[in-house]
């Protein structure tokens, strides 16, 4: 029922929505000391992009909502990164639980060093499922943009492969976490990182294929 009703409200956007639309992304602002907050510029730009090239008439203005409010209900998608610690209380993993069995969808794009803690976290939220490395036939990469080797590598760090990986709930993916990316490094302003213009649009394409794919319902 809740995810009806998550899919409900988002009728226009799925079929194009008006100018007039206040549907809001935002950045998950979690506890345990961690960085929430870095990449300022990141949201704010994939927006932009996905209203130029997608047509989705997203609200401009990129909301902040802590994991265990009520208010993350009121966003589609949102998105989660940092360096560092990440700690939820039980309530909190309740909560976002409850938002991805009901129909949000997170995204979690590791700046370097956050993966040792957020998936003893995931696995708070959701103690019955693993994640798993999506193969590169996953319709994640095959929206507007046809990724067809997986998630593009935006910052070397330790040299290894960019993996995409997923959490799924009844079949359909909820949650899709980049490692070894940093996805999210590569939508922020040009002059942050000194990303090439073809990088930073990769990661930008990307970004968009998750947030449509996300509209879709998840599957």
């Amino acid at each position: 029922m809740l995810r009806t009703l998550f899919l409900l409200a988002l009728s226009p956007l799925l079929l194009g929505a008006s100018e007039q639309s206040t549907y809001q992304l935002a950045v998950l602002k979690y506890n345990g000391g961690g960085d929430w907050y870095s990449n300022p510029t990141a949201v704010p730009n994939l927006v932009k992009f996905c209203n130029a090239q997608a047509g989705m008439a997203i609200n401009t203005e990129v909301a902040t909502v802590e994991v265990g409010s009520p208010d993350l209900f009121t966003y589609p998608f949102v998105h989660m990164t940092g360096h560092g610690n990440v700690v939820f209380s039980q309530q909190e993993a309740d909560n976002l639980r409850n938002y991805m069995i009901g129909g949000g969808f997170v995204h979690i794009s590791d700046n370097y060093g956050m993966d040792k803690f957020i998936r003893p976290m995931l696995k708070k939220v959701f103690p019955e499922l693993e994640l798993m490395e999506l193969p590169f036939g996953h319709p994640v990469y095959h929206q507007r943009f046809n990724f067809d080797r997986g998630l593009p590598k935006v910052h070397e760090h330790d040299g290894a492969p960019p993996r995409g990986y997923g959490l799924l709930w009844e079949g359909r993916l909820v949650c899709f976490y980049d490692f070894e990316c940093d996805l999210g490094d590569g939508w922020e302003d040009p002059d942050v990182h000194g990303d090439s213009e073809a990088s930073r649009t990769k990661a930008l394409q990307m970004g968009c294929n998750l947030v449509q794919f996300a509209f879709s319902g998840g599957e």
